[in-house]
């Protein structure tokens, strides 16, 4: 297939979110830093390596065939199952739950890894089945094999991102040409799946009960401790930005906000830069989107192209919107990092790769009036 460069856009679009997101660090987890017995350079430091490394994966998939990758999504399906049955029995403990596997000085997050291997396998699935793909035997069933048992697993810990996976599947599997009916009974399913997982856990529980009070009532209760706490900060931070922001680096809320540097980010992004840093923010991940999906694939060459592109795209802009809904109390706690801005090596690393798969698509995109290749 002819090849012409990657999509410039997409990736100016991803150094812009990097810089937001080194920025935004070092305002951030100076507070983390001093209870940790280190330095908020230092932290920085290693996150800028880490973003580093995630930008030389995302150029290095960038070059390499998206058909190629596709070749081990099963071998890579089988390797997530791995690390995800062990990290529920030797993971570290992050937040409350296992949710990170150390090797040494080296740790990650399994979940991340079986997210970017279930949306390739998914994609190779769809694509392999597009003769046949009305059937529930043959298609549905098989692709829903992989789906339930990949979110099952995530979802024992980490209700939030398995819930985001299987949402982004979804959506795949209706571009794909699965059956209406059978994506409707899968959706059914998975509102009844995930209401047991939330009334199995007083955590889950907490979090909705919070969520409902503080659009309710904010006087409430449940907004003056555990998670009401930090939706509550994270109001405030947004606050106090008012238009144009504080100022880099003058946050307060960041010492009262928990995790400030990962899950509650954008909180410090509206407190430092106002709306307007905020909103900078967002159109970036809007552009994403849309480069992604309706220039990217909807360009795609082939099937397996369009859903690897639409897949990826979802990966990464879905994280960054739901983290925002977050901070701005329109979606309740979720604990899932925004992509590029995030502090976190695991998060950074895989967002680099979808990215990657994304700019490497780009390069075979065709004219879809025409069907031929453009350059």
């Amino acid at each position: 297939m002819p090849k012409r460069g990657s999509d410039q856009i997409l990736l100016l679009s991803v150094i812009l979110l990097m810089v937001f997101g080194t920025l935004a660090v070092f305002s951030s987890i100076a507070f983390f830093a001093q209870s940790h017995g280190t330095t908020a350079a230092r932290l920085v430091s290693a996150h800028i390596i880490k973003m580093g490394i995630a930008f030389l994966v995302m150029v290095f998939v960038s070059r390499i065939n998206y058909t190629v990758l596709a070749r081990f999504s099963r071998l890579l399906m089988l390797l997530s199952w791995i690390l995800l049955v062990a990290v529920l029995i030797y993971g570290d403990f992050v937040f409350g739950a296992r949710r990170s596997l150390s090797v040494g000085s080296f740790s990650f997050q399994p979940a991340s890894f079986a997210a970017v291997a279930l949306i390739l396998h998914v994609s190779v699935l769809l694509h392999e089945k597009q003769d046949y793909i009305k059937s529930f035997k043959r298609a549905f069933l098989p692709i829903m094999f992989w789906i339930t048992i990949t979110c099952g697993l995530i979802a024992i810990e980490d209700f939030s991102s398995a819930a985001l996976l299987m949402s982004i599947t979804v959506l795949m599997m209706f571009v794909g040409r699965i059956s209406a009916p059978q994506l409707f009974g899968l959706i059914l399913i998975g509102l009844v799946g995930g209401t047991a997982f939330v009334y199995t856990s007083a955590e889950r529980q907490s979090r909705i009960t919070q969520y409902a009070a503080q659009i309710t009532e904010i006087n409430n209760r449940h907004f003056e401790s555990g998670n009401g706490y930090q939706a509550q900060q994270a109001h405030i931070a947004i606050a106090q930005g008012k238009f144009f922001g504080v100022g880099i680096g003058k946050s307060t809320q960041r010492d009262f906000l928990p995790a400030p540097y990962n899950d509650f980010i954008f909180a410090i992004i509206a407190e430092e830069y106002g709306i307007a840093g905020s909103f900078m923010v967002i159109f970036l991940f809007t552009i994403i989107l849309i480069r992604g999906i309706a220039g990217i694939a909807r360009r795609a060459p082939d099937v397996l192209a369009t859903l690897m592109a639409l897949g990826a795209t979802l990966m990464i802009t879905m994280y960054g919107f739901v983290n925002a809904a977050v901070a701005t109390g329109l979606f309740p706690v979720t604990g899932l990092p925004m992509p590029f801005i995030s502090y976190g090596g695991t998060s950074m690393l895989f967002a680099g790769l979808m990215m990657g798969i994304l700019l490497n698509i780009s390069r075979y995109n065709i004219n879809p009036e025409t069907r031929f290749y453009n350059g």
